[in-house]
């Protein structure tokens, strides 16, 4: 089954309301699910909530721990808006390397353009190239070599150029 194929069902699904979708092509079954959403009876029922019944916590140092404590840092850009985010659009297991004693793809600090190969997401015995659609230095790889991941994980953080 073509990658690009599998990316664009996904898509699709991830866009729709649909809970549940089943695939079958090629001897290939591909099932989808999700949690459908919460019902409105429940979104009501937090809406009705009065301010003055919703606990709070509110944790301060004692004055003897007050001195010791940090000051507050300055607010950094979130992670979301400083780097694109590769994320594996399969579930299966992230490889960094074509084969085992091969080099990897690329490294913290290697420049990738759109096209190039970063990694390996196996499934069903299918190895899958996952490409970089950005410009940009690879600033870190989130999941170790050989581990599973799920579907939109965040593989790889690239600062685009």
């Amino acid at each position: 089954m073509d990658l690009n194929y599998l990316r664009k069902i996904l898509k699709i699904f991830d866009q729709s309301s649909l809970t549940d979708l089943t695939i079958e092509e090629e001897n290939v079954k591909i099932s989808l699910s999700r949690k459908p959403p919460p019902s409105m009876d429940s979104i009501s029922l937090v809406k009705n909530l009065h301010p003055e019944t919703i606990p709070t916590l509110k944790i301060e140092p004692s004055p003897e721990n007050k001195e010791k404590l940090p000051e507050p840092e300055e607010q950094k850009p979130s992670i979301a808006t400083t780097y694109h985010k590769i994320n594996s659009p399969i579930v299966g297991t992230f490889y960094r390397a074509p084969s085992p004693g091969a080099d990897p793809f690329v490294e913290v600090g290697t420049h990738v353009v759109p096209g190039q190969t970063l990694c390996i997401v196996e499934a069903m015995k299918v190895m899958n190239e996952i490409e970089s659609d950005v410009s940009g230095t690879i600033v870190e790889i989130l999941v170790e070599n050989g581990k599973p991941v799920e579907y939109n994980q965040t593989l790889m953080l690239v600062k685009p150029d």
